[in-house]
Order: C-alpha cells, then structure tokens, then sequence
C-alpha cells in the first residue's frame, strides 16, 4: 500500500499565549526536530486559516518554492472542516493529486509555528501521536529561513518545477444532485436520519428538540454511515450541517454573493416568532440541510437561517419547514 504524506499549513490562533488552540490536526501530533524524509521529492499540499492575507500566502509559496516544496494546492481551514461532506471532498482530492506532505502553521501573539507531518490518507488527516517537525519563531520570515535552511541542508531537492504563487479557489462541490432553495415536502411521509454528535450533552439536546419539534418519521443513527446502509433501515433523507464562516457556508452551498458582502442577514425563531440576524460573513455559524440520500438532490430552506449555535441553527431550519407547511 502506497503511503501518503500531506503537508498542509494551518494558522490559528492561540487561547493564550504560548497555549494552541483544539485543532483537529495539531492536537493529534507528537512534535519532533526531525525534517520528515522525501519533503523535497513530494508534492505538498497547504491548509490555511482565513486571516491570512494573499501577501503572506504569496511568501510563504516562494520560500517553498527556494527551499524544494512542492505545495500544489491551498485551502482554508475553515473550508476543510467544514462539514463532513466538504472533509470528504478535499480528503479525495488530496488523494487523487497525489498529494504527499503537510505544514501547519499556527499563530499566536508573539509566535508563528510550522508544523510538518504526514497524511495518512484518511477522513481525520493523521494519525493519533504521529510524529511532525515543528519550527517556531515570534517572526514568520525566520521561521520560514529556518525551514529552508534546515531542510535543504538534510535532503537533496527532487522537487524542480514548482509554482510560484499559491494555488487557491479550487471548487468544492457537495451536491450531487439538484440544489433547491425550498424544503423537501416529501418528508411528511419519507423517514428522516438525524446522526449523532457523538458528544453527550448535545445528543442529549438532540434527541430532546427533535421529540418536542419535528412531527414527522426520524430516527438516530450512527455519522458516516453511507446511503446503502442508511436506505437499508428504511431512511430516504438525512440530515447534514456546516459548521464555517457564514461566507465559506454560502459558498459551498452555491449561494450567489458577492465576494464583497461583509455582512450576512439570517431568518432566526429565538422565541417562536421570525426575526432577522445579521452577522459578519467571517463570524463561524451552523447552517442545516437536507439531503435525498437517492438522488443527492439538496434542500436548503427558503430563506437563509445560519446561526451561532448548532441548537439554535436546527431550530430554525425546523421551524421555517413546519412554517412552510402550515
């Protein structure tokens, strides 16, 4: 079996200084000094958080570039875990690219690290307690010399025909099927998946809010299971959401909104009744859907309803379908 290496960069930020924040990735990995064999004969591949600027993007693929990098492709962090589905996507891409190493790069107030490791080929990236080199430095051009410095020095570059700017923009598509802004009425009579969180206490608001909300068949079951199984215990429609900046959620879904737009108006039920909120299009909100496991048609709702929180974001894609059905 071929082993893949992924070389992504992530910058978040810190809780504290000197403390990273819970990172999918980054939690996982045991930090070493070693360069990790063949990082300059191998592609590479870059996850980035959002408040990193086109002109640092630009540095850091030009000193990949000197220093033998190959990063054929950029993404946001934000986009990469999304949701399930979009996690999905970009683990086949990787794949199909070939791609073979990852960097993360986390910033703090006073400090930048980049941290190397490998892919593993899967859904969740790493491995638990896989080893990464990590490079650390309150200024992001020395950290990114010492990368270059280090890794030229321990390893021939293999690596010759390389971009020179990042590459970025790449479509995500998770429907398969028909987009549509309205719900699935069929769902008076067709049984809805609702999957678990698998964390305690939001399963147990889970099952709560969908005993006292929805009026129709659901029924609880395990996240990942694919739609062979799903349609086999009788389930003709599940339940998905993205967890993003409102911008990347609308994006993903194929909302048309201009690249401009700073701030997105949502329909919300806080007490029972409609109300507009509006949030910065940066700000991380849950945004529900509905999907025919068949034919991967999805629906949206009829009117934009993201919010803050996940209870709150279900409730509103809940009550404006019992709205819409009167």
């Amino acid at each position: 079996m071929r082993f893949f290496v992924l070389v992504g960069l992530l910058l978040v930020s810190f809780t504290a200084p000197g403390q990273h924040s819970v990172d999918p990735i980054y939690s996982k990995l045991a930090l070493t000094d070693n360069v990790p064999d063949q990082l300059l004969a191998k592609r590479s591949c870059v996850f980035y958080n959002s408040g990193i600027n086109d002109e640092a993007l630009e540095l850091i693929q030009k000193t990949f570039q000197n220093t033998g990098i190959d990063a054929v492709a950029y993404f946001k962090k934000e986009l990469v875990f999304a949701g399930l589905e979009v996690t999905d996507k970009i683990m086949d891409y990787l794949i199909k690219r070939e791609i073979d190493f990852i960097i993360l790069i986390i910033q703090s107030e006073n400090k930048y690290s980049f941290t190397i490791t490998p892919f593993n080929g899967k859904q969740d990236f790493v491995n638990e307690g896989q080893p990464a080199w990590s490079v650390v430095s309150a200024n992001p051009n020395d950290a990114l010399q010492t990368i270059y410095r280090t890794a030229v020095n321990n390893q021939p570059i293999k690596n010759l025909l390389i971009n020179s700017y990042p590459e970025r923009n790449f479509p995500t598509k998770i429907i398969e099927g028909r987009r549509s802004d309205f719900f699935a009425i069929d769902l008076k009579v067709d049984r809805l998946a609702v999957p678990w969180f698998k964390e305690a206490n939001k399963d147990t608001l889970l099952v709560n809010f969908f005993k006292d909300n929805y009026p129709f068949q659901y029924g609880m079951v395990e996240p990942g299971l694919d739609k062979r199984e799903l349609r086999n215990k009788g389930f003709h429609y599940i339940l998905h959401y993205l967890h993003t900046e409102g911008a990347i959620a609308k994006d993903i879904l194929g909302y048309q909104t201009p690249s401009s737009e700073s701030a997105i108006t949502s329909v919300t039920y806080p007490n029972g009744e409609i109300k507009l909120k509006t949030l910065s299009a940066e700000t991380p909100i849950y945004k529900f859907y509905l999907k025919h496991l068949e034919s991967g048609n999805v629906f949206l709702g009829t009117k934009w309803d993201a919010d803050v929180t996940w209870l709150d974001a279900l409730r509103n894609q809940i009550k404006g379908f019992k709205s819409e059905l009167k």
